[in-house]
C-alpha cells in the first residue's frame, strides 16, 4: 500500500470535496493544508500498524483527530460531517486495497483480514475525534475558555502569583501545570483559528498582541503543525523556560516577531527565537546601541561620509581576518596595496585603541549590530540622524 498513498490521499481528498458539501470551503480555504496533513497522518499510522500490529497506539495520529474533533465543535457543526469523511476515506482505502490484491494475487482470506483491520481502525479514529469535539463543546459550554485565558494570565505574572492561586485554575480547568513552558507570539494582522489549536495549548487570540502557551517543548509534531499555518499567519515562538519565566518567552518571541515585521529576520511564517538569540540581544536597545556606536566609532566622526563608510568596510575586514591584508584584499575585492593604504588611514584613526581586546570586542559587536540594522525596512532611531548620521539606511550612524 505503500506506493499507493499519495495518489489515494489526492482520491480521498477530492471525493471529500465534491460528496462532503459542508466541507468545500474547509478544504479550499487556508486550513486545507492541516486537515490534508491530518489525512496522510491517518493513512501512514495505519500501514505503518499494518507492519508493526502490536506497536501501541500512534500518539501523534490521536493529537491530529483529536485536534479535528476540536475544530468541529469551534466551528459549530456536528460530528456527522467528520465521520462521513473518516469513513468515506476507508471506504476509498478498501477499495484501492482490493485493486493492489488483484495485481498481486492476494487471497481473499488476506483482503478479509485487511478490511478488519481499516474498519477498526477507523473506529478508533472517530472515537478519538469524538474525544477531542466533547472536550470543546464543554470547554465552550462551561465557560472553560474565559478560565483558562485566567490561566494563562497568572502564569504569565510569574511569582507575583500565589502557587495557590494557580492550582486552583489548574483543577477547575482540568490544565496540569507543567514545569516547562513555550510561548508563542502571534501578528494580529492574521489570528490561526483557536480551535485549530491543540486542547493543551491555553490561547488569547483576542487582544491586541495575540499569543498562546504551549505545555513543554515545541517538538517534531507540534513544529509540522505549526509550519502547516495558512498564508498570511506569522508566528515566533520563544524559548522553552521553566513555568515561572513565561513572560521572558513571551516576550523575545514578540521580539523575534517585531524583527521580523521590520525586516532584520527573514520574513517566514514561523521563526524560532532559539535560532536567532545573538540577534535578539544586538537589537534589544536601539538607543543604547547608538550611544556604543557613538563612542566606538568616535575617531571617524571627523571624516567626510565617504571616507566614514570606507575606513569602517575596512574596519569590519579587519576584524574578520584578524588584519591579514591578504585575506582582506581577497575580502574587499581591492588591490593589496590599497587595503595597506586604507590600514593607515585605521591605524591614524584609532591608533592603539584596536589593540584593546575590550575595546575591538565592543567595537565588533558595534558593527554586526549596525549591519542587521541596515537589513531592517524601518529606519533607524531620530537620535542617530540628530548626531550627524548617515542616511536612513546606513548601518553606521556616528
Amino acid at each position: 500500500m505503500r506506493p499507493e498513498l499519495s495518489s489515494l490521499l489526492l482520491e480521498i481528498y477530492t471525493e471529500i470535496r465534491r460528496t462532503i458539501p459542508e466541507y468545500g470551503p474547509v478544504l479550499a480555504g487556508p486550513y486545507g493544508r492541516s486537515i490534508q496533513l491530518a489525512v496522510e497522518q491517518n493513512l501512514v499510522t495505519f500501514v505503518d500498524k499494518l507492519t508493526s500490529p502490536t506497536a501501541p497506539s500512534a500518539e501523534r495520529r490521536d493529537k491530529m483527530c483529536r485536534r479535528l474533533g476540536r475544530y468541529e465543535a469551534y466551528e459549530g457543526r456536528s460530528l456527522d460531517c467528520l465521520q462521513a469523511a473518516i469513513r468515506l476515506g476507508a471506504r476509498l482505502g478498501l477499495r484501492r486495497a482490493q485493486k493492489v490484491g488483484r495485481r498481486y494475487n492476494l487471497s481473499p482470506a488476506v483482503l478479509l483480514t485487511f478490511a478488519d483491520a481499516l474498519f477498526g481502525y477507523v473506529e478508533e479514529l472517530v472515537s478519538v475525534a469524538r474525544e477531542g469535539y466533547l472536550e470543546a463543546k464543554a470547554e465552550l459550554e462551561g465557560g472553560q475558555d474565559i478560565l483558562r485565558r485566567r490561566l494563562l494570565q497568572l502564569i504569565l505574572a510569574g511569582g507575583t502569583v500565589a502557587h495557590a492561586s494557580l492550582a486552583e485554575l489548574s483543577d477547575q480547568t482540568g490544565w496540569p501545570l507543567p514545569d516547562e513552558v513555550t510561548l508563542v507570539a502571534v501578528s494580529p494582522d492574521a489570528r490561526p483559528e483557536r480551535g485549530t489549536l491543540s486542547g493543551d495549548v491555553l490561547a488569547d487570540l483576542d487582544g491586541a498582541e495575540p499569543h498562546f502557551l504551549i505545555p513543554g517543548p515545541v517538538d517534531a509534531d507540534r513544529r509540522t503543525v505549526l509550519e502547516a499555518a495558512p498564508d498570511g499567519i506569522r508566528l515566533a515562538v520563544g524559548p522553552t523556560v521553566a513555568r515561572g519565566e513565561a513572560a521572558q518567552s513571551l516576550r523575545w518571541a514578540r521580539q523575534t516577531l517585531g524583527l521580523v515585521e521590520s525586516g532584520v529576520l527573514e520574513e517566514r511564517p514561523v521563526t524560532f527565537s532559539e535560532n536567532h538569540l545573538i540577534t535578539l540581544w544586538l537589537q534589544s536597545d536601539a538607543a543604547l546601541l547608538d550611544q556604543l556606536a557613538k563612542r566606538q566609532l568616535a575617531p571617524l566622526s571627523d571624516l567626510t561620509s565617504n571616507q566614514r563608510e570606507r575606513l569602517v568596510e575596512t574596519l569590519e575586514a579587519w576584524l574578520a581576518t584578524r588584519g591579514n591584508a591578504v585575506r582582506m584584499a581577497e575580502l574587499l575585492h581591492l588591490h593589496p596595496q590599497t587595503v595597506r593604504y586604507r590600514l593607515r588611514g585605521l591605524d591614524r584613526a584609532f591608533g592603539d585603541l584596536l589593540n584593546d581586546w575590550d575595546h575591538r570586542f565592543a567595537t565588533e559587536v558595534v558593527l554586526r549590530a549596525l549591519h542587521l540594522r541596515e537589513r531592517s525596512a524601518l529606519p533607524p532611531p531620530r537620535s542617530a540622524a540628530a548626531n550627524g548620521g548617515t542616511s536612513p539606511r546606513s548601518p553606521r550612524p556616528l
